[in-house]
C-alpha cells in the first residue's frame, strides 16, 4: 500500500471568512493575507494506492468545472483541471481509480469529479470506473440543502452519481465496497453528515479540521453551519486520534500534508512532525 498526498486546484479565499470569529491580528500570524485580505488554500486529496487490491481516490478538490465568472468569484487560482495532472504524477489517471471517497459533497471538495468547463456543454463526470462512496445523511442534506449552504452544492452533481449507478450511501462505520479497510466516522457541526475517513493509522481530516490552524479548538471557519457542536467533535476527535496516534491528513493546509497531533500541558493541542507531500509513503 502506497500514500500519495495529490494537489488540487488552489483558491485563495478571505481569511476572515476561513476562521470565523477569531481576530486577524490572530489568524494572520498563522497564514499571511494578500491584500484582498485571502489566505491560500488547497484542496489536497489522499491517494492510496493498493488499498486490498484497489486504487482508492480520497476527496476530489475543487476541480476546474466552474464558468470564468465563477471561477474568479470562489478565488480558484488555475483553470485547468490539476486534479488529473497530479494524478498523473503519481502513476494513474482518473479512469484507474477503483472508488473515490467523498466527505461531503460541497464544491470544493467534489467539484473535481467533473471534467473542465468547456463554453456550451454540459458538467461531464469524470472516474468512469469507480465506485462513489458519500455518507447517507450528508446525501440528504445533498438533494435538499438549506439555504445557508445551498450555494455550497453542485446543481447537476448528484443526479450525475445516481445516475453513473457506481453510487454506495454509507450508515455505518464501514462500507459495502471497502469493508473492514476503511472506518466512517461522521460529524455534524461543519456540515450534516460529514464522513471522515480512517485506514492505516491515517484520518482525512476534511472540514472538521481542514488545517493545522483549526486543531486550536476555539477555532472555525465561517462557513460551518453548528461551531459549538464542532468544537465538541473536534474535541473528542483529537483526543481519540491523540491516544491511538492516528495521523490527522489535511485537505486545505497549503504547506502541510499530515501531521501527528500534541497536546501541551495547558491542554492545547498542536501538531507535529509535519509533512508537506506524501510521495508513496507506507
Amino acid at each position: 500500500m502506497q500514500l500519495w498526498s495529490i494537489n488540487g486546484n488552489t483558491q485563495k479565499l478571505d481569511g476572515g471568512a476561513m476562521f470565523g470569529n477569531a481576530p486577524k491580528a490572530m489568524w494572520s500570524r498563522w497564514i499571511a493575507p494578500d491584500e484582498f485580505n485571502r489566505i491560500p488554500l488547497a484542496c489536497r486529496c489522499l491517494l492510496v494506492k493498493d488499498l486490498d487490491g484497489r486504487n482508492v481516490l480520497f476527496e476530489t478538490g475543487i476541480g476546474a468545472f466552474f464558468e470564468p465568472s465563477l471561477r474568479e468569484r470562489y478565488g480558484v487560482v488555475e483553470s485547468h483541471h490539476v486534479l488529473l495532472d497530479s494524478l498523473a504524477e503519481a502513476g494513474v489517471s482518473h479512469e484507474d481509480i477503483d472508488v473515490v471517497v467523498l466527505s461531503h459533497l460541497h464544491f470544493d471538495h467534489a467539484g473535481g469529479l467533473l471534467a473542465a468547463w468547456e463554453e456550451g456543454k454540459p458538467p461531464q463526470l469524470l472516474f468512469p470506473h469507480a465506485k462513489f462512496l458519500v455518507g447517507a445523511h450528508h446525501w440528504q442534506r445533498a438533494l435538499k440543502p438549506h439555504p445557508r449552504d445551498r450555494a455550497s452544492f453542485i446543481p447537476e452533481l448528484q443526479h450525475l452519481l445516481m445516475q453513473s449507478g457506481r453510487l454506495e450511501l454509507v450508515a455505518g462505520e464501514y462500507s459495502q465496497t471497502l469493508g473492514q479497510s476503511v472506518r466512517f466516522h461522521f460529524s455534524d457541526g461543519h456540515t450534516p453528515g460529514l464522513m471522515l475517513a480512517e485506514f492505516a493509522g491515517v484520518v482525512f481530516c476534511a472540514d472538521l479540521i481542514p488545517g493545522r490552524p483549526w486543531v486550536h479548538l476555539p477555532i472555525t471557519m465561517g462557513h460551518d453551519r453548528f461551531p459549538e457542536a464542532l468544537i465538541e467533535e473536534k474535541r473528542a476527535f483529537l483526543d481519540d486520534k491523540l491516544a491511538r496516534n492516528v495521523r490527522l491528513f489535511f485537505t486545505h493546509d497549503h504547506a502541510c500534508a499530515i501531521a501527528r497531533v500534541t497536546r501541551d500541558e495547558r491542554g492545547r493541542y498542536g501538531t507535529a512532525d509535519e509533512q508537506p507531500e506524501l510521495h508513496g509513503a507506507i
